[in-house]
């Protein structure tokens, strides 16, 4: 049997301020990273770099990178020292502040991104350690990701 009674959607509570605040703060962040990825890419290939790794590690509330690998085929090369324009969502700001930033300042902040994005917390506790890796050809950065944590296991046996 089919029920074919009209059933009246529950009213949805409008978004409050600091909601749609977020929303915009949301969507600007993700058109600036665009902007943003796009532009570095382009700086590393315009400079021969064909890859970027960035190693990362964190534990105990706290973490950072460990290591920036910069290579152009099978050979490693020094970071580009060029500056490039930079975009940040700044809070309530509906403007980006642009500025300039060396390459290797952009690299990181763009890895950080990618934790951000992904796994919030990710230097908590037993924290989390890998790789952001750009990859200039292909256009793509990927985030290999490994989370450490504790675990547990309980047995009660009663005879």
């Amino acid at each position: 049997m089919t029920d074919t009674s009209a059933t009246t959607p529950e009213p949805v509570a409008p978004l409050s301020d600091w909601e749609m605040k977020a929303v915009a703060q949301a969507k600007l962040e993700a058109e600036l990273f665009t902007l943003n990825k796009g532009t570095l890419l382009d700086a590393l290939a315009l400079a021969g770099v064909t890859r970027v790794v960035v190693s990362f590690d964190g534990y105990g509330d706290s973490g950072q990178i460990e290591n920036v690998e910069v290579q152009a085929g099978d050979d490693q090369v020094a970071m580009p020292g060029a500056a490039i324009e930079f975009s940040e969502a700044i809070w309530d700001q509906a403007e980006p502040r642009r500025s300039s930033a060396g390459i290797a300042v952009v690299v990181e902040s763009l890895a950080y991104d990618v934790l951000e994005k992904t796994h919030c917390g990710w230097e908590n506790s037993d924290g989390a350690y890998g790789d952001v890796i750009f990859d200039v050809p292909d256009g793509v950065i990927t985030l290999d990701y490994n989370e450490r944590y504790t675990a547990s296991e309980n047995y009660t046996h009663t005879f």
